[in-house]
């Protein structure tokens, strides 16, 4: 076996990648949105029900039944973030910019679990505060009540 040809070459280009039928497929049905799939599954199984059944099946288990988009989702998306332009200059700006923005959420991630532990403080604080206040009413209630 070569195994030349089984690795990508770093001068691979996305036209040297050609995706099999069923990809293509998906990729059409993806481009025309959650009715061209429903469209699919009815006429597989009116057709051939074996089709439609598995067609129904793929949908739900790819999440394309409930999403509410059938775009081009993450996963498609990350499949080609490996694939190299063929220009070294573009591929380590979107190296860079890749890196950045992984940067950028981490930061915001971090400042939203930081924001929601000032909030649970807070609120844990103010509870504190109430049940201090509220202690000394019930001692007060508690002396005052005849016997």
């Amino acid at each position: 076996m070569n195994t030349a040809s089984a690795t990508p070459s770093s001068s691979m280009t996305f036209a040297d990648h050609r995706p099999g039928f069923f990809a293509r497929a998906e990729g059409w049905l993806d481009a025309r949105g959650k009715g061209a799939w429903i469209a699919a599954m009815v006429l597989g199984l009116i057709f051939f029900w074996p089709i439609g059944l598995a067609l129904l099946a793929y949908m739900i288990w790819s999440k394309r039944m409930f999403s509410k988009s059938c775009g081009q989702s993450r996963r498609h998306a990350a499949r080609h973030m490996g694939l190299s332009s063929g220009n070294s200059a573009f591929d380590a700006y979107k190296a860079e910019t890749l890196r950045r923005l992984e940067e950028e959420q981490s930061n915001f991630e971090a400042f939203l679990t930081r924001l929601r532990d000032a909030k649970d403080k807070a609120q844990f604080d103010q509870f504190m505060d109430d049940r201090a206040s509220d202690a000394p009413k019930a001692k007060d209630d508690a002396e005052n009540e005849p016997a």
